[in-house]
């Protein structure tokens, strides 16, 4: 079994394909705090909150440090293995130019860790199954009481896969922080969720509202809760598709807020004929074209095309070449980079242009991707509160 967050259900994993392939990280910069197309990103001080205080902030708002967590070399990436760890120290050399980064790793492997990050990344010894973070970790949201992490009770993508050190970060992330565990009293992860910091949620139905993590619930009674956990008072449902990935499609590869009003959307290539992925980018962008914020605002759907394969060679069922799932940090925006030099540029051309003032730094994330994932699931943001 590959060490595949998204491997296809259906085929298995493909990270043979990437044996000795090598991974490389971009100088970091700094930069200042966003604004999105002319008008302030104001997520930092938004309002809203659910009558038990709670309110998750847009990943624009000031963090006060990035997780990350060490994939282990007993890890189900095998030969991989070590090629991905090189591509998780790319990413918190990158995100530590802007901001403090913690990242979790076993105790007999935190000396390669911190050897491989560098001085700037802070390491404490948690033991963990896998770099998943975004989805085992905690969620983020600020109380009446200040800091909470809400614990999701990461299962494994619906018991896809065995985490049971996994099913503890949530627990061990929120102590570290100094912040509340909060049980959500749902299964989810952490990329089910994008919020826009003004009571606007996206996920997709077939990663939450589905008996593999919710078993019985329908869909008003998921939206309730998470309404009371996140702080939000309106939720954008897309259909998604259930077997097809691990995640049964995390929106974060799919949809991102990027700045008030606006909305990214990872398009795949016309050219590449209808697939199930692009049925996916279909229904939703129908969704967001009828769709408003919380605020009553229309969404302004920009398009961020996919990496054309034929140019980025050969690469397994489960590659993930998705700009949408970059990170936004202090001052900055890590982007995955995966070869094709024309979408790279213009990703980060576009990406940089809804993030006015935010330094652009892309990341060679080949293993990471050939997993299925992307810079965004190997993060968790610890907002300031």
């Amino acid at each position: 079994m590959s060490g595949s967050k998204r491997r296809t259900v259906l085929r298995g994993g493909a990270a043979a394909v990437l044996a000795g392939a090598a991974a490389a990280a971009c100088s970091p910069g700094s930069g200042k705090p966003a604004t999105t197309g002319g008008r302030a990103d104001v997520s930092a001080t938004d309002p809203a909150r659910t009558p038990a205080g709670r309110r998750m902030p847009a990943e624009t708002a000031r963090h006060r440090r990035t997780y990350l967590a060490w994939p282990p070399l007993d890890s189900d990436w095998a030969d991989l293995a070590e090629d991905v760890q090189r591509d998780i120290a790319g990413i918190a050399r990158a995100v530590a130019g802007f901001e403090p980064v913690t990242l979790l790793a076993a105790p007999e492997e935190a000396k390669a860790a911190r050897r491989a990050c560098g001085a700037g990344v802070e390491v404490i010894p948690v033991p963990v199954d896998d770099l998943w973070i975004r989805d085992s970790g905690p969620t983020f949201v600020s109380g009446r009481k200040g800091l909470e992490g809400i614990d999701l009770r990461f299962n494994g993508w619906g018991g896809k896969q065995r985490h049971p050190r996994d099913a503890r970060v949530a627990r061990s992330v929120a102590a570290h922080a100094g912040g509340a565990r909060l049980d959500a009293r749902l299964t989810g992860e952490g990329g089910a969720l994008e919020v826009d910091g003004h009571g606007t949620l996206m996920a997709t139905e077939s990663s939450l509202v589905n008996d593999n993590r919710n078993p019985g619930l329908s869909r008003d009674r998921i939206e309730a809760r998470l309404k009371e956990l996140l702080g939000v008072s309106k939720v954008i449902w897309f259909k998604g598709v259930k077997g097809e990935d691990i995640t049964d499609c995390h929106v974060d590869a799919l949809a991102r807020f990027a700045g008030d009003g606006v909305v990214l959307l990872s398009r795949p290539r016309p050219e590449d004929g209808p697939t199930v992925w692009s049925r996916v980018y279909d229904q939703a962008r129908g969704v967001l074209k009828e769709s408003t914020d919380a605020l009553g605002r229309r969404l302004e759907v920009v398009d961020l095309p996919e990496p054309d394969r034929a140019v980025i060679g050969r690469r397994g069922r489960d590659f993930l070449g998705c700009y949408a799932n970059y990170y936004v940090v202090n001052g900055g925006v890590i982007v995955p980079r995966f070869g094709d030099r024309g979408a790279d540029r213009r990703a980060a051309s576009v990406i940089g242009d809804l993030h006015p003032g935010r330094k652009v730094v892309q990341v060679d994330i080949p293993a990471v991707a050939e997993g299925g994932g992307g810079i965004h699931c190997a993060t968790q943001q610890q907002p300031r509160v």
